[in-house]
């Protein structure tokens, strides 16, 4: 069974499990503290577990990186996954309709193939390197749009990062924050918004991996906020900024960030 099956088994099967508790308290009760860091919700755990027993009985990879186990070691011969059970986990704790499961695989430190699935309304993103992007099985692009005035963006940043954002913010035409980086930055591939800038220093490779491959196969540009390549390690205790744009405004969102 190759890659994208099995993805498609997770994102069903996590469904399966986890609406049933959404929006209640069990979802948010806190069950330990994550490899990253972060305490683990009851939903984050169900989810992953899932996940990792899936890919490990598929023997789909060697070993997985995942937001809540940490390095997980599987039982396939190659490659590495990076895994997000659940992106965007107040959203499922408060039932707002946007999060995601993240996964995307990797070879010497190369992503091959990323998945993003919505958890809410069903929407597939996937993409496999040099053969596009895809939403529910259409090919996807990003958007044309060439001008700050005319764009819309998803934008984070930290208090002390104000007035680089609000600089930012007064260029463009309006901004958005869903809670969902895996599907925001999917949504610039598929040109529903026209940039992602995360500039908190808080992004894990489980949380992006496959968003950026998405979004690259799509036309996007991918960069830190230094305009140099995004690293993704092999742990989740290192964390990254993030601006992904539709690759023509990409020069001037750096600009303006500086």
């Amino acid at each position: 069974m190759d890659f994208f099956a099995i993805c498609n088994i997770i994102f069903k099967k996590i469904i399966e499990e986890i609406h049933p508790i959404l929006g209640t308290d069990d979802a948010a009760k806190v069950i330990g503290m994550g490899a990253d860091s972060t305490p683990t919700k009851y939903i984050d755990k169900v989810a992953e577990d899932i996940a990792i027993n899936i890919i490990s009985e598929e023997r789909l990879c060697r070993q997985i990186i995942s937001e809540e186990a940490g390095i997980v070691s599987a039982l396939g011969d190659n490659g590495t996954i990076f895994l997000d059970p659940i992106d965007g986990t107040y959203n499922a704790i408060m039932n707002i309709p946007f999060f995601a499961v993240s996964i995307a695989y990797g070879e010497n430190g190369i992503i091959k193939k990323g998945f993003v699935g919505n958890l809410a309304n069903g929407d597939i993103f996937l993409s496999e390197r040099g053969k596009g992007a895809f939403l529910n099985g259409k090919q996807i692009h990003t958007s044309c749009v060439s001008a700050l005035n005319e764009c819309c963006m998803s934008i984070y940043g930290k208090h002390n990062q104000y007035d680089r954002v609000i600089n930012l913010i007064r260029k463009i035409r309006r901004f958005r924050q869903f809670g969902a980086s895996a599907l925001e930055i999917s949504y610039v591939g598929a040109g529903k918004i026209d940039g992602f800038i995360d500039l908190r220093q808080n992004l894990r490779a489980t949380d992006i991996a496959a968003g950026i491959l998405i979004l690259q196969e799509a036309g996007g540009n991918v960069s830190d906020q230094n305009g140099e390549p995004v690293i993704l390690p092999n742990e989740v205790s290192i964390n990254n900024c993030l601006i992904g744009t539709n690759g023509i405004l990409h020069r001037k969102v750096i600009e303006y960030l500086r």
